[in-house]
């Protein structure tokens, strides 16, 4: 019959937990700040890749706006008609160096790097 009683009446109330505050002389810190790479570092980094495989750079510049800031370079490997051009990122806070080629890259630089390469092509020709 007690177990009957205890049934009608419910669960029994579970006490409130204490809230933990921070004691008043607790500091809180930002996140750590990471290096940025620089565009110097960037290009040491590009060029030394491109000396590799005997490319050279088109241009390099900076891209994408607040986390998703990243370097972004454009290169071209070989001669005449096996000739390839390279579109080279890195993000702004370090990583690694993505290469891919323009012609499997979505990126909109792609088509900018081609073109690039076409307008030399035809400078060098007019010189």
């Amino acid at each position: 019959m007690d177990a009957q009683k205890s049934a009608d009446q419910g669960p029994e109330p579970v006490p409130e937990s204490p809230t933990l505050l921070a004691p008043s002389d607790t500091k809180l810190l930002a996140a750590p700040v990471l290096p940025q790479v620089s565009d110097d570092d960037f290009e040491e980094v590009v060029r030394g890749a491109l000396e590799a495989v005997g490319g050279t750079l088109l241009f390099k510049m900076k891209v994408g706006a607040d986390d998703d800031v990243h370097h972004a370079a454009a290169a071209v490997v070989g001669l005449g008609a096996s000739r390839q051009f390279l579109l080279l990122t890195l993000p702004a806070q370090g990583g690694q160096l993505k290469v891919e080629t323009t012609s499997r890259s979505n990126s909109p630089l792609a088509k900018i790097a081609e073109s690039y390469a076409g307008l030399m092509d035809v400078l060098k020709a007019a010189a």
